[in-house]
């Protein structure tokens, strides 16, 4: 809930410490940020979120397929890499909120901060766990959140920015960045004409992050997925060939393929810790 997190929030404009008043979370200058029925609120200021923040179709799509869990050893994998004395855990870019959920399943002293672009996510994400908080927020902007407030910051399919990521992280803290593989949903890529992962991700993970932070571990997890019709066009739906491909017309490649497909799922997860 908001009220678990707000401590840690600052205000958009003026970069003011926030409390909730109510309905409204509110800085001491009276820049005021009304709740959500839903229990979030939008920190985002000036223009409309981008066009890229996920739709509800695509919203829905993630939950549905998270939630029966086919991406349940990803999950176990990011939560055994948090460190367990972590009192504030945050996701810069937390969809539905699925992984951070999980992290505080694990972490039961901790509170949660989902941060997500897109309202359609952060309304599901915000109902994800009784210790999470969640907001509306553009990473590539500053971040509404304190500096060196967070112990634990997640950021699974992501953008990056490092700057902020690095001003949030209190100095012991960790980034935990998650990016598919290039053998990421073999071999629906190729038979449903899916966009491919770029051989040189990992690379520009790395670059994106290299001023402020310094990688400290590394580990590639890989397993197999076996999905029906309504799995596969939800994986589908959830990604971002979503933008670029025609529903109906993919459709019908699904109901071309077997009635259940063997599916490799491939991830590559970094452990990142702020320069000094």
């Amino acid at each position: 809930m908001l009220v678990d997190v707000v401590a840690y929030l600052r205000c958009p404009v003026c970069a003011g410490a926030l409390d909730l008043d109510g309905r409204v979370v509110r800085c001491g200058l009276g820049h005021g940020f009304d709740v959500a029925r839903q229990g979030y609120v939008s920190l985002l200021t000036g223009s409309q979120a981008p066009g890229t923040a996920d739709s509800a179709a695509m919203v829905a799509a993630r939950e549905a397929f998270l939630g029966a869990g086919h991406f349940g050893p990803l999950a176990e994998a990011v939560t055994g890499a948090c460190r367990d004395d972590a009192k504030v855990a945050a996701d810069a870019g937390a969809g539905t909120g699925y992984y951070l959920a999980r992290v505080l399943d694990a972490l039961p002293e901790a509170v949660g901060l989902a941060l997500d672009v897109s309202k359609n996510a952060v309304r599901r994400a915000a109902r994800a766990h009784p210790r999470l908080g969640a907001v509306v927020a553009d990473v590539w902007r500053p971040l509404p959140v304190g500096d060196g407030t967070v112990d634990v910051l997640l950021n699974v399919f992501a953008p990056r920015n490092g700057a902020e990521f690095a001003r949030v992280l209190k100095e012991d803290g960790e980034l935990i960045v998650v990016t598919p593989t290039s053998r990421h949903l073999v071999p629906l890529v190729e038979r449903l004409g899916l966009l491919s992962v770029d051989e040189s991700k990992e690379r520009r993970v790395a670059e994106s992050l290299s001023d402020h932070f310094v990688e400290t571990g590394r580990s590639t997890l890989e397993f197999e997925a076996a999905l029906g019709h309504e799995a596969v066009e939800a994986v589908v739906g959830m990604g971002p060939s979503a933008w670029h491909l025609d529903k109906e017309v993919m459709r019908r490649k699904i109901e071309d393929l077997p009635e259940t497909s063997l599916v490799t799922a491939s991830f590559r997860m970094s452990i990142f810790k702020r320069r000094r």
